[in-house]
């Protein structure tokens, strides 16, 4: 599933959420309106979809801000966040 997401058998619900999240870390400037109504489509909620992108974006937000100062983490800390 961490080389790639697309390939495991997921319920569509959270195949949804995994590519909004893929597409928003990894391409920000691509996302359109229609990446909410997929979200919209596997009957997420106004409120769902909310949180689902802030949660995302905070992570992010968090994440450059590390990077950025040059904090380092233990290969713990980080295992999994490979992307």
């Amino acid at each position: 599933m961490i080389k790639d997401y697309r390939s495991v058998e997921l319920p569509e619900r959270l195949k949804a959420m995994i590519s909004y999240a893929f597409k928003l870390t990894k391409t920000p400037w691509e996302m359109k309106e229609e990446d909410v109504f997929s979200l919209k489509n596997t009957v997420f909620s106004d409120a769902d979809i909310l949180a689902i992108n802030l949660i995302i974006s905070y992570f992010n937000f968090v994440n450059r801000i590390a990077l950025g100062l040059g904090v380092e983490f233990t290969g713990d800390e980080v295992t999994g966040y490979r992307y």
